[in-house]
């Protein structure tokens, strides 16, 4: 059965403060300072100038455990639609790796012996490669003076480094001329939505804990209406296990609509419950169904009305009704608002931190 949450606790800004031990709040609010030190260690390693040797035969994307995997599919999504080379997402360096290739990983820890094997293979056989890890340890040693390292400037727990890893991507396909992302932009923009969920503000008026609540005793179904959101769901399923414990089904939206028992449970997810339901009867939290949008276009809209049609009853996410920007920064700033509500909905269940949590007196 799920977890009742400490409602209470989210509206009490000194409690929370005292629940959160890990500073994870914190960590997750300098999602902005961390892309703009990502930003100038790239410039003082001069990333543009030594990547600029022309266009490369393909860009693989290094998968690792923790945020690397989301990022890099993230990573992938906003490339694909019109990259001119094939974009690759492997868990370890491809055996056909070459000189023409440009290899980009991320990962925060420092003695992954597979990774700094695969990545000493790829140097070795001339591929370009970028690195964002600590600048310790077998991984960074492995690139030592044939690689591009950035090692993180601001300390963050390992499951909050997402907006490093993503900016140190960005940064990378800027230089190859795949794509064009403005970081100053980006780090704007996660810093004002940072402020919007602050702790101090009251849920009424603060988009993560607000989220959280929706999606408290909830099974929270996360399906994109597009590749880009898809891949932001994924980010948003990791930050709800790891902090919250929740479990999430992400997927496509046409995938998702394809499977009759829980497309059924997803009508029915709206319909309010009995309160003379006994809480101990039932398969377990009754699903609750959020459809994530951040492309615009004809195509969005189309696949929107589709949806809307189909599943009356689910929560539209759409960054694009809320900012005026591209779909890299939408992407970044909903992908911190899941992180943001992962960890307050953690803090409310009692899955993370400590002194703060609400114990009811026993009898």
């Amino acid at each position: 059965m799920p977890t009742v949450p400490d409602d209470s606790l989210l509206d009490d800004p000194a409690r929370l403060a005292e629940a959160d031990t890990a500073g994870l709040l914190r960590a997750a609010a300098m999602a902005g300072a961390q892309v703009r030190a990502t930003a100038e260690a790239a410039a003082e390693l001069e990333l543009s100038d030594r990547l600029d040797v022309g266009r490369p035969r393909s860009l693989v994307l290094i998968d690792r455990p923790g945020v690397s995997r989301t990022l890099t599919r993230l990573v992938a999504a906003l490339l694909t639609p019109s990259c001119p080379v094939p974009v690759v997402v492997a868990e370890v360096v491809p055996s056909w790796i070459g000189a023409l290739d440009v290899v980009f990983a991320h990962t925060d820890d420092a003695g992954d012996r597979e990774l700094a094997a695969s990545l000493e293979r790829a140097a070795r056989f001339g591929a370009r490669v970028v690195l964002s890890a600590p600048d310790e340890g077998p991984v960074a040693a492995s690139i030592a003076g044939k690689g591009l390292l950035l090692a993180p400037r601001l300390p963050v727990p390992p499951e909050m480094a997402f907006p490093r890893g993503l900016a140190a991507a960005l940064l990378t396909a800027n230089a190859l001329g795949l794509l064009v992302a403005d970081l100053e932009q980006l780090a704007d923009h996660l810093d004002a939505e940072a402020e919007k969920d602050y702790l101090a503000r009251d849920s009424f008026a603060n988009p993560a804990k607000a989220m959280a609540l929706k999606l408290a005793e909830r099974q929270p179904l996360l399906w994109g209406l597009d590749p880009v959101a898809v891949a932001v769901g994924e980010h948003a399923a990791h930050a709800f296990a790891a902090h919250a414990a929740v479990v999430c089904d992400v997927e496509d939206y046409r995938q998702a609509l394809a499977r009759p028992a829980l497309r059924r449970a997803a009508l029915s997810g709206g319909v309010d419950r009995d309160i003379f339901a006994d809480p101990e009867e039932g398969a377990g939290a009754t699903p609750r169904v959020l459809l994530l949008s951040v492309r615009t276009g004809p195509a969005a809209e189309a696949a929107r009305y589709q949806v809307e049609d189909l599943l009356p009853g689910g929560d539209v996410i759409a960054p694009a009704e809320e900012i005026e920007t591209d779909e890299i920064v939408r992407a970044a700033v909903l992908a911190l608002r899941f992180e943001l509500a992962a960890v307050y909905l953690g803090l409310a269940v009692g899955s993370i931190g400590g002194a703060g949590r609400y114990t009811p007196a026993t009898a």
